[in-house]
């Protein structure tokens, strides 16, 4: 069976319990800052459970990033000692993706979710394409011309995407309409970039426009708790 290192970002994703890691493929390992000093009693349970798989790595000094450059170096030496392990990071924070996409090009399998429950893993297989029939006669030239001039005419252009830059502006706008009625908690702040550029706009954007806020110091995340300064 392939291992499975977790690597968690407690400040960046405050889990509650790692009951979905109990299979024997997992090792998890939890990552926590100077203050993160009350756990919930759910995570530290099903920590407990998990015996030797689990561990917490506690950063004993504070700095910007200084969690993730732990993260990072974490996976490094796993990656160096076990290569054919699959490594999985728990952040928001999509800084990590360059490191991941580098360590695809080694050939070794790293990939970041939002949350354990978005873990590839704990998604539903893929369907499997539908079979291609065989036409039972060739389209003549003649009709493949008619066929793409009709369809080509009428086809719909898909809309295209507005820019990080465009929707960071109006999550930011938002955010200031709301006065005190801002969202607390990172989730809600997630739902509600979701909710104002859109439906159809990907999750993987949603992600850089809150990465971008943080980044661009409207938005501050401390132990879990949303603060602005827009």
């Amino acid at each position: 069976m392939r291992k499975n290192y977790v690597l968690i970002d407690y400040e960046n994703v405050p889990i509650k319990t790692v009951a979905l890691l109990t299979g024997e493929q997992f090792e998890v390992r939890v990552f926590l800052g100077p203050k993160n000093t009350k756990l919930p009693l759910e995570l530290v349970l099903t920590m407990q459970a998990l015996k030797q798989r689990a561990e917490y790595i506690v950063l004993e000094t504070v700095g910007n990033n200084a969690l993730d450059f732990h993260i990072a170096y974490t996976l490094g030496t796993l990656a160096a000692a076990e290569p054919d392990a699959f490594f999985h990071i728990i952040s928001k924070d999509t800084g990590f993706d360059p490191l991941l996409d580098h360590l695809k090009k080694q050939k070794i399998t790293a990939v970041r979710s939002v949350s354990l429950e978005t873990m590839p893993c704990f998604q539903p297989p893929a369907a499997p394409p539908a079979p291609q029939l065989p036409l039972e006669k060739p389209i003549p030239p003649a009709i493949k011309t008619v066929i793409k001039a009709v369809t080509g005419s009428n086809q719909t252009q898909p809309a295209p995407q507005p820019s990080i830059d465009a929707l960071v502006n109006i999550a930011r706008n938002d955010l200031i309409k709301r006065k005190q009625g801002k969202p607390a908690k990172p989730a809600t702040l997630l739902n509600t970039i979701q909710s104002v550029c859109g439906k159809n706009v990907p999750q993987t954007k949603i992600e850089q426009v809150y990465a971008e806020l943080i980044k661009r110091g409207y938005v501050k995340e401390n132990t879990g708790a949303i603060h602005y300064s827009l």
